[in-house]
């Protein structure tokens, strides 16, 4: 049996959180370290400390990018510095033009918010664009609508079964 390299890797922690925040993938760190990617992937299910420092690394840009979809999805202003230079007779004059673009909310990426972001205590979606699943949604919200009614008129409490 072959030795491990996890004493190696180990000593490499702090070049691993910044190849994770460089944006490196797991295979290139394993390349990296001169491991096989499946023994980085052990490696990752051994030793929680090398699970923090990949997150710690990839933390900042995940947070830049999350920031960057929420402004998409809710539309953004970005202002824009152009620099011209031209000459008048023999002198060489540069100046500046500033101006605002305004994106418009992207439904992509709040549809793609809704659906990965908006989870319940369980990590179940709460949204949805299926229409099936609306359309059953609406259906039960119904019944239990009914059902709420009929307790009322038995003077019956929301807690209370009917069976």
């Amino acid at each position: 049996m072959s030795k491990s390299k996890w004493p190696t890797v180990q000593e490499k922690i702090k070049n691993i959180e910044k190849w994770a925040m460089d944006g490196l993938e797991n295979q290139q760190i394993a390349k990296n370290l001169g491991v096989h990617v499946s023994t980085f992937c052990d490696y990752l299910n051994k030793y929680p400390e090398l699970v923090e420092t990949l997150k710690r690394g990839r933390e900042p840009y995940i947070l830049e990018v999350r920031k960057a979809l929420v402004d998409r999805a809710l539309g953004m202003e970005h202002e824009e510095t152009k620099t011209y230079i031209r000459m008048e007779g023999d002198k060489r004059v540069s100046y500046q033009e500033k101006t605002v673009k305004y994106f418009p909310p992207d439904p992509g990426s709040a549809i793609y918010i809704l659906k990965n972001r908006d989870k319940d205590a369980n990590g179940k979606a709460l949204w949805s664009n299926d229409p099936a699943k609306i359309e059953l949604d609406r259906e039960a919200l119904t019944i239990k609508q009914e059902l709420l009614k009929i307790k009322q008129e038995l003077g019956m409490t929301q807690e209370e079964d009917l069976f």
